[in-house]
């Protein structure tokens, strides 16, 4: 009897244990992520697809002819039954998307193409998406766009909807401080004839980070300011930052670009070592003098807002202009910066935040900004030489 259960035991330890413990991790292995929609936002020289999932895919992307056409795989993927079969689109890039079970483990999306000169696509997290960008003839000339002749000027409230964003310890959201400052800063720019202004929201709802950017595209516009506040677990954390696009190796700037993208700080950093993602950046740094002028537009940003609240902000910390991988500017086709305009987590700060006159100070610090830009900028730019380098 004694052997008999011994042996039952070495058998429970030996070959029922491990396939118990291996159970969930094969399960998970064997999960597969769905598609669950797509959507499209379409202008004359630019189309944005975003492909929703469940989970992030593997993916490999292929071209054929006579029909011209691309498609994408998504291995270990189904589709849900809901999604239409083919979804026209018309917009002199793209004929239309069809998504099919291709077989049992692969989801083919097709894209019908009528003229494109190039492609790009990356995957984002929380939730998760493979976003693919297709542009028009007119959509990569080599040249510097011109400034249109009223000034379009998109200005992107972070958040809102059900995301708050940060939240400050007396429970002030950085969605409602956000869209606050975005409507003044509207209300100044406004008040010029040249310019054109649009909200990528004026009221308190939810934007997913990828249809921002798309809609500035979609506007044409001149230049793309997303407005934020800032967190940190450190209450004492404190100033004023603005962001342009680009990878970094910053530990502070990946963390502010984890937050505001929603995923952990280790994906952060990985994202920042993906080949398809620098080959996204590099295009987009590339596209226009695009990065040159990031660079101007957040100078001038971040040298007015830390100049003009000083009276108000005595203790003001300048942070200075930085860099990191924030989805809401990938993509963008035209200049564009985050700022990051004070610390909601830092009490001090969180009060400020709360008062309509500090927020009426960093609207016009920013407007101010912007304006010293366009002074800056010649009727006739010159294509300036990007530098590229993998940061490795």
């Amino acid at each position: 009897m004694l052997n008999l259960l011994c042996k039952k035991r070495r058998l429970f330890l030996s070959v029922i244990l491990p396939l118990l413990i291996l159970a969930p991790a094969v399960a998970f292995a064997l999960q597969k992520a769905k598609v669950k929609d797509i959507h499209y936002w379409s202008s004359p020289d630019y189309t944005r697809i975003a492909i929703e999932l469940s989970e992030p895919v593997e993916f490999t992307k292929s071209r054929l002819s006579n029909p011209d056409r691309i498609f994408f795989d998504l291995k270990n993927a189904s589709i849900a039954k809901e999604i239409a079969a083919s979804l026209p689109v018309g917009d002199g890039i793209l004929k239309s998307v069809r998504a099919s079970q291709f077989t049992g483990e692969t989801v083919r999306v097709v894209f019908d193409i009528e003229e494109i000169s190039d492609l790009k696509c990356f995957l984002i997290e929380s939730p998760s998406k493979l976003v693919i960008d297709l542009y028009g003839k007119g959509g990569q000339t080599g040249k510097a766009k011109p400034l249109t002749a009223k000034r379009r000027i998109v200005i992107d409230a972070g958040h809102g909807g059900h995301d708050p964003g940060a939240v400050g310890p007396q429970k002030l959201y950085e969605k409602d401080v956000v869209l606050d400052v975005a409507l003044k800063v509207r209300k100044f720019l406004m008040k010029d004839p040249q310019n054109e202004v649009f909200l990528t929201r004026d009221t308190d709802v939810f934007i997913p980070l990828e249809q921002r950017t798309a809609f500035a595209n979609r506007k044409n516009a001149d230049l793309f300011v997303s407005i934020h506040a800032n967190a940190s677990p450190n209450r004492m954390a404190k100033g004023i930052e603005t962001y342009l696009l680009n990878w970094t190796d910053d530990e502070e700037a990946n963390k502010v670009a984890a937050r505001e993208n929603k995923i952990s700080l280790r994906k952060m950093k990985a994202l920042n070592k993906q080949f398809d993602i620098l080959d996204v950046i590099k295009t987009d740094l590339m596209r226009e003098n695009k990065r040159d002028e990031s660079v101007k537009l957040a100078n001038y940003i971040q040298k007015s807002l830390i100049s003009n609240i000083e009276d108000c902000n005595k203790h003001v910390q300048d942070l200075g202009v930085k860099q990191a991988l924030f989805y809401v500017l990938f993509g963008a086709n035209m200049p564009s910066v985050l700022a990051e305009i004070s610390f909601i987590s830092n009490p001090d700060e969180e009060k400020l935040l709360s008062k309509e006159s500090y927020k009426t100070d960093i609207a016009k610090s920013i407007v101010d900004g912007i304006n010293a830009y366009f002074k800056s900028v010649s009727p006739v730019q010159k294509v300036a030489k990007v530098n590229y380098r993998r940061p490795y």
